[in-house]
């Protein structure tokens, strides 16, 4: 234990935190697309399943190293590339990933109306698909950060207070993220349009390419700001835009009536 004085560790541990929360930013985002489709009272227990499944996955992968090792093995070729179990994962996650987000997409424009109506009457018995749903795509972001993990430190015990710290974060930042998105359609297409482009990495990744992760996280940080910027110049809009509409005046309503300003005609 005496490790824990030595402040090159702390050092690793607050790096390694913020790359995992860095990490589970994606799967986050996945988690309240999901939860999102579910009735309004089983929202927030479908979060924290989804979190504590995506914790337990990572613990797990944490302490069988050794069959991670056997993962990056070769297991057969074709056209002299090697795929691994490893490749596999990633290319059907991904695969998995992009389609789900294209099914997300067109049903936001309407262009899925059987999905869409699916959707609105599946919320009441959907709660076993959802949770399976984000088990299967917990697998596939959970390589992606237990990998990073052991690159960086030796010690389990490190790594697993990061990814611990990691998950509480994601726990407390899920409802906040899933209320915005379901607040502002056009941050679920940003969020949608991001796991599209997460699927693309990975599939591409499961073929040996490489995409620099500071490309894609700088691509998502810049879009966020300029959606930002947007929401900032509607909130501005918006009263200016009501005011202006309460001032025209109504030419289809009838003029008020005055009292005792009628003058009878019989009177003449």
């Amino acid at each position: 234990m005496t490790w824990l004085a030595d402040p090159q560790i702390w050092i690793a541990f607050v790096t390694l935190l913020a790359l995992e929360i860095v990490l589970g930013i994606d799967n986050v985002i996945f988690l309240a697309i999901l939860a999102g489709k579910l009735p309004r009272a089983q929202q927030q227990r479908g979060r924290i399943v989804g979190l504590a499944m995506a914790m337990l996955t990572r613990i797990a992968l944490l302490f069988s190293l050794s069959w991670m090792v056997r993962l990056t093995a070769p297991l057969f070729t074709i056209a002299s590339h090697e795929f691994s179990g490893r490749d596999l994962i990633l290319i059907l996650g991904g695969l998995f990933l992009l389609i789900k987000s294209a099914q997300e997409i067109r049903q936001e424009f309407g262009e899925d109306e059987a999905a869409a109506a699916h959707a609105t009457n599946a919320g009441k018995v959907s709660f076993t698909a959802i949770i399976v749903q984000i088990a299967l795509l917990d697998i596939v972001f959970s390589l992606d950060s237990v990998i990073t993990a052991v690159g960086m430190v030796e010690q389990i015990e490190i790594m697993l207070a990061a990814i611990l710290c990691a998950v509480a974060f994601m726990m407390l930042a899920s409802g906040f993220f899933s209320d915005f998105i379901e607040r502002h359609p056009t941050i679920k297409i940003l969020a949608l349009s991001f796991l599209l482009l997460i699927g693309t990495s990975l599939v591409v990744e499961g073929f040996d390419g490489h995409i620099p992760k500071g490309y894609i996280y700088f691509a998502m940080g810049f879009s966020v700001f300029v959606e930002a910027l947007n929401l900032k110049m509607r909130h501005k809009q918006t009263p200016s835009n009501e005011l202006h509409e309460s001032s025209q005046p109504d030419l289809h309503s009838k003029p008020p009536k005055v009292k005792g300003a009628t003058i009878s005609t019989e009177a003449h």
